[in-house]
């Protein structure tokens, strides 16, 4: 469990508690939902971030509570913790305004609860770590995070298509795909703000080329084609190597009195140090 993972939790169950047991009236769930409306909006701003920690009963809290709790740690240890409590208070609002911008065009009720902050956080989870498996009960075979965002996704904009008009329908759908379409927005601009820069241009990449190490090998191997300047030979020395290739080709009998004689004098020269 992490810091602002266990924050988010405890905050949901407080504020249950305190409903279920001193603030029992209906006007006070009344004054925290969000009513998607611009009037009420407009009368009641807070409402885009306190709706999130409202719910409609035990097994609401519990369902939002096991995916904060399943979703969040990975997510928090991602994203650090400012970033993260940034990104799901985001996505619970992003959820607020894409069913207040629907309300002008179908029915939708006034709703409570963090789903669409939560299924802010699958989304995420599913494109950090897209082939994770994940248990969903009843269900006994795991799905993958990338499937299982896919098909919450289509469920949720069939099921809010569906009951548009209906005024009984108490499931916020055009919230939970609120929650996932900010997320998925969040992240389409994060890379978008991170795309690599552009390839320089050619000039410099030849300077670059030039200055490589494939060109300084193959500036050397030129360099090492062309013909040395060499030093103007020592007369000593040349004339040792011509002896030493007649004792190699004919023998040491083939030398003459002089190159026996020269050849004495070197090696006592050796022997001296010179």
């Amino acid at each position: 469990m992490t810091s602002w993972t266990g924050r988010l939790i405890a905050a949901n169950a407080v504020i249950a508690l305190l409903l279920a047991t001193v603030l029992t009236s209906d006007r006070v769930v009344e004054a925290l939902q969000f009513n998607p409306s611009f009037q009420q909006t407009i009368n009641r701003p807070w409402t885009f971030i306190t709706y999130m920690f409202v719910h409609g009963g035990l097994l609401h809290l519990l369902f939002n509570s096991l995916g904060l709790y399943f979703f969040g740690p990975p997510l928090e240890e991602k994203l650090g913790g400012k970033s993260f409590l940034f990104y799901y208070l985001y996505c619970g609002v992003g959820a607020a305004i894409f069913a207040l911008a629907l309300s002008g065009i179908f029915h939708v009720d006034p709703f409570i609860g963090s789903s669409g902050a939560v299924l802010g956080l699958l989304l995420a989870f599913a494109l950090f770590w897209p082939d994770a498996e994940i248990m969903v009960f009843p269900i006994p075979i795991p799905i993958r995070a990338k499937t299982l965002v896919i098909a919450i996704a289509g469920i949720s904009a069939f099921l809010g298509l569906l009951f548009r008009n209906s005024p009984t329908g108490k499931i916020a759908h055009f919230a939970h795909l609120g929650g996932m379409l900010a997320g998925y927005i969040f992240f389409r601009i994060q890379a978008l703000s991170q795309r690599a820069p552009l390839p320089p241009q050619r000039q410099v990449e030849r300077v670059v080329m030039v200055q490589s190490p494939v060109r300084d090998t193959e500036h050397q191997a030129s360099e090492q084609s062309r013909p040395a300047s060499r030093p103007a030979p020592d007369p000593l020395n040349a004339e040792l190597d011509r002896v030493l290739d007649k004792i190699n080709e004919k023998g040491i009998g083939s030398l003459t009195t002089e190159e026996r004689r020269f050849l004495d004098e070197v090696a006592r020269k050796k022997q001296q140090g010179h």
